[in-house]
């Protein structure tokens, strides 16, 4: 629904307001389709590494994002329409002056001598021969007027819709700014697992290296045959795959994260945080409830949204209601540099609807839809935290016991990797256990790497649900 100007609902005007609508980031990462993932640029590129950690990437996210210099910029508009909404209430006061120069021809006004002549008689000195048609004034007029509407139902309606519509943005805001802080935490924590297989990605090319080098040797000491080569070509060429891959995704990210911060793509960037890892206090989904009530910033925006669409609905009711107005004008006129006069009127009106009840009505009706939507989706709202709450605590709980699992793994393939190459070395195996043995150790790294992504994300999302994001994300993700 299209939000119009608070300040016409003076005039019996109608307004609406889109509820919030979270965003969730899909695979194309453009700001046409979201605006988080854009950025107002702050700077253009230098020949330096910008170090930067995720404190200051959040910090130039919250400077520079497009999706929150946009709720900035709704906000301000919708201070303006208060404003707009108050003078509603406020007497208007205008005052003018003017200087004119006038000339009048009688005879167009249906004068002649004839009907001086008959003036003479009543007016002594009044010299008939000497009567030109042409007259000549200097005319300077100053004037005030004061307008006042003292009561009308609509416009006391409207401006409380005008505060309730105010906070509601206000909220909106700061709904946004939590939503900077998750998409800048989340591409960070992206590009610093990206590194994680990068690195892993070259140290499995740099030992494929040596074991086809080892192979290759022994290949032509004729110690080996020629399909042992060939295997650990082969696993060489496969590890150099992901690392190219793994490094382009990097590269891909670090762009998004730059796109995100207010950094030209082109600037070269170096993140100096390491993958965070701290296990969370025990909550209970009653404990976080609790906090997400009071600290939810969409929660609060769709509370006075309703508070907004309750008066909204008033003001279309008020319009039964009689309107009273004040109005006065007051004027100095002189003519020919002469004695100034004054004129003034004053008076009050009330006006009143008589036969306009099937409009009434129908405005009536369609603001009366609007509001129980709008309370429907708040109903709904307070539900839905506590199914995100549940939901952020169960990930929370799985993705701590994978990373656990996965470090296991890494370890135990690790161990498994040294016991094979042992034996190769004594020649109780060929390659092929080798290169299985490394692929494994490939897999349960880069699975590692992920699941400690995963659950960074989980404890994210946990803070966002409770409404706490920005104020406590390190607090969640846990020291460096």
């Amino acid at each position: 629904m299209k939000r119009l100007p608070l300040f016409a609902l003076g005039a019996f005007v109608a307004l609406s307001c889109s509820p919030f609508a979270a965003r969730a980031q899909s695979g194309n990462a453009s700001s046409a389709t979201n605006p988080y993932w854009g950025s107002v640029t702050a700077q253009p590129v230098t020949g330096e590494t910008v170090k930067l950690s995720l404190d200051d990437a959040v910090k130039r996210g919250l400077q520079n994002n497009l999706g929150l210099r946009e709720a900035q910029d709704n906000q301000k508009t919708l201070h303006g329409e208060r404003n707009q909404a108050l003078q509603e209430f406020l007497p208007t006061i205008t005052a003018s002056g003017d200087i004119t120069y006038a000339q009048h021809d009688l005879v167009a006004l249906g004068f002649n001598a004839n009907e001086v002549k008959l003036f003479a008689n009543i007016l002594p000195g009044l010299n008939a021969s000497k009567f030109s048609p042409i007259t000549r004034d200097n005319i300077a007029e100053g004037t005030a007027h004061l307008d006042w509407t003292i009561f009308s139902g609509p416009v006391i309606a409207g401006w409380r819709a005008a505060g309730a519509a105010e906070r509601s943005s206000y909220f909106a805001m700061m709904s946004a700014r939590g939503e900077v802080v998750q998409q800048v935490a989340t591409i960070y924590l992206r590009c610093i697992a990206d590194q994680g297989e990068v690195e892993n990605a070259k140290a499995q090319v740099n030992q494929a290296q040596v074991l086809f080098n080892n192979a290759h040797d022994e290949h032509v000491a004729g110690t080996v045959a020629n399909l042992d080569e060939l295997r650990a070509q082969v696993e060489l060429q496969t590890q150099q795959q992901a690392q190219i891959s793994a490094e382009n995704q990097l590269a891909k990210d670090l762009i998004q994260l730059k796109r995100e911060i207010g950094i030209e793509p082109g600037q070269t960037i170096e993140l100096t945080d390491q993958a965070p890892y701290s296990e969370l206090a025990e909550q209970t989904p009653e404990e976080v409830m609790a906090i997400a009530y009071q600290d939810r910033q969409d929660y609060q925006n769709l509370k006075n949204q309703a508070v907004e669409f309750k008066a909204i609905h008033s003001a279309y009711r008020a319009q039964r209601l009689p309107t009273l107005s004040f109005n006065s004008y007051y004027a100095e006129t002189a003519v020919d540099h002469g004695g100034a006069r004054g004129n003034f009127m004053a008076y009050g009106t009330i006006k009143f609807p008589i036969f306009r009840e099937a409009g009434l009505r129908g405005n009536e009706d369609a603001s009366l839809a609007q509001m129980q939507a709008v309370n429907n989706q708040f109903a709904d709202l307070h539900v839905h935290i506590d199914q995100q709450v549940r939901s952020a605590l169960l990930d929370v709980t799985s993705n701590k016991k994978l990373v656990d699992v996965a470090r296991s793994n890494v370890d135990l393939a690790t161990q498994a990797l040294s016991d094979e190459t042992d034996r190769v070395k004594a020649g109780v195996d060929d390659n092929l256990p080798l290169v299985e043995a490394q692929a494994s150790l490939a897999a349960a790294q880069s699975n590692l790497v992920e699941s400690l992504y995963q659950y960074n994300l989980s404890k994210l999302a946990l803070a966002r649900s409770a409404g706490v994001l920005e104020q406590q994300y390190r607090v969640y993700l846990g020291e460096k």
